[in-house]
C-alpha cells in the first residue's frame, strides 16, 4: 500500500537512523528487509534512503567521527510549520537540539525531545513527504513512546501536536493511543520501572516482517542480537532486536495479515 500524500500534523510519517559505520548498517538492513540505498540530503553528513521496490521507506546517516552518541532510530512527526512546532515544543518543556533547518528541497526538519528526554524528529514536507510505501514487509507499521508513566507527556504531545486520546482505564495497561481525525497513528506506553535504565525514554519503530520468527534468527545471523524473543501479542507476533551498533527496534507480523 502506497502512502504518497502529505500527511495531517502529528501522524508519522518518517524513521531515520544515524550510525557511526554507514556501509556496515546499509548490508545489515538491506540484507534484513531487502533495502537497496540511494544518496538523500547531506546536510547533515553522508545520508542515504533505505528503498524497497524503488519506493523510499527510511534513512539512515552516519555521525561525524568526534560524536560518541548512541544509535537509535529516530521517529519524525509531519508538521505544517517547522518553524511554529519547535516554538511550540519550546514553550511546552520540550527542548530543540537541531534545526529548524532546510534539508536541501526535501523538506524542514527540527530534532528535539520531550520533557522526559525522549527524542524525536519533525518534519515539514516539500518534495519529501516520507515513507512512501506501508504495510509490507520491510516498511515501518507503528511507533510508540516507552516512558514511566504517560499522564504529563501525554498532555506535552496533545499540546504540541493536537492528537485526539481515549481515557485510560484506571485498572487496565498505562497505554496511550494517540489519534488524528479519530485514527490511531502511535501510542505512549508506561512501563513504569521497566523502563532500560540505560536508556531511559524513547521512541519505538515497528517494522512489519513476513515471519517475526525467522526475522529474529536472521538480525542474529547478521550479528545483532534479541533482547525480547518472538511472542503473541494483540497486535501480532512481535520481538525487539538490536542491531549491529545498538539501534533497538521492534519486528512484527501484524494481526490480520495473510
Amino acid at each position: 500500500m502506497t502512502e504518497a500524500a502529505r500527511r495531517k500534523p502529528g501522524t508519522p510519517c518518517w524513521v531515520s537512523l544515524m550510525v557511526h559505520r554507514l556501509d556496515a548498517t546499509q548490508e545489515f538492513y538491506g540484507s534484513l528487509f531487502g533495502w537497496r540505498f540511494q544518496p538523500g540530503p547531506q546536510q547533515l553528513g553522508p545520508y542515504v534512503r533505505g528503498l524497497l521496490d524503488g519506493e523510499e521507506v527510511a534513512g539512515i546517516g552516519q555521525l561525524p567521527a568526534d560524536r560518541d552518541l548512541p544509535t537509535a532510530w529516530t521517529t519524525y512527526l509531519a508538521s505544517d510549520d517547522a518553524d511554529e512546532t519547535a516554538e511550540s515544543i519550546r514553550c511546552s518543556g520540550g527542548t530543540v537540539a537541531v534545526g529548524p533547518l532546510d534539508a536541501a528541497d526535501a523538506g524542514r526538519l527540527v530534532i528535539c525531545s520531550d520533557p522526559t528526554g525522549a527524542v524525536f524528529g519533525v518534519w515539514q514536507a516539500a518534495a519529501h513527504l516520507g515513507t512512501a510505501v506501508v504495510g509490507v514487509p520491510g516498511t515501518p507499521t507503528w511507533n510508540e513512546l516507552l516512558t514511566q508513566e504517560t499522564e504529563a507527556v501525554g498532555k506535552f504531545y496533545k499540546t504540541v501536536f493536537g492528537y485526539e486520546t481515549d481515557p485510560v482505564p484506571p485498572a487496565g495497561p498505562d497505554l496511550v493511543t494517540l489519534k488524528v481525525d479519530g485514527r490511531p497513528v502511535a501510542a505512549l506506553r508506561g512501563v513504569g520501572n521497566a523502563l532500560p535504565r540505560d536508556r531511559g525514554a524513547h521512541w519505538m519503530t515497528w517494522f512489519e516482517v513476513a515471519d517475526t520468527d525467522a526475522t529474529a534468527q536472521r538480525v542474529t545471523e547478521l550479528g545483532g542480537r534479541v533482547l525480547q524473543a518472538p511472542r503473541d501479542d494483540p497486535a501480532g507476533r512481535l520481538a525487539t532486536v538490536v542491531d549491529p551498533e545498538g539501534a533497538v527496534f521492534t519486528i512484527v507480523r501484524s494481526a490480520g495479515r495473510g
